[in-house]
Order: C-alpha cells, then sequence, then structure tokens
C-alpha cells in the first residue's frame, strides 16, 4: 500500500471486474439448477445428473472466477 491516490481507479477498475464475474457465476450456478430441477421434475434426469451439475458447475465457477486474478 501507498499513499498515492491515482491507484483508486485502478482498484475501482478491478473491483468492476470482480463484480461483473461474480454475477456471471451466480446467474450460470441458478441457470443450470433450475435446467436441472425441471428436468428430474419431468423424469429426465436423475440425482447423479443433478449432483455432475452441481460440481460441474462450481468447477466451471472456479475456474470463471480464477480470470480476476489476471
Amino acid at each position: 500500500m501507498t499513499d498515492e491516490p491515482s491507484k483508486i481507479a485502478k482498484a475501482v477498475q478491478i473491483s468492476r471486474k470482480t463484480l461483473a464475474i461474480v454475477k456471471q457465476n451466480i446467474v450460470f450456478a441458478i441457470g443450470v439448477k433450475v435446467l436441472v430441477l425441471l428436468l428430474a421434475a419431468m423424469g429426465m434426469a436423475s440425482m447423479w445428473a443433478a449432483v455432475f451439475a452441481d460440481v460441474g458447475v462450481a468447477v466451471i465457477a472456479i475456474l470463471n472466477a480464477m480470470r480476476a486474478m489476471k
């Protein structure tokens, strides 16, 4: 940390990028879960499909969040 006010702009830019990635992950996770829920309600998806979908969403969200580390 330094006392340079010019770094505030960079911090705001990083926070906006991070917030966008968080929103993407939330929308994607909820979308996949709703899709699997609907498929399960129609008898087209089993409990195993839901488990694999949940784990898959978690892995993809983690990989997507790693973009913020650049």
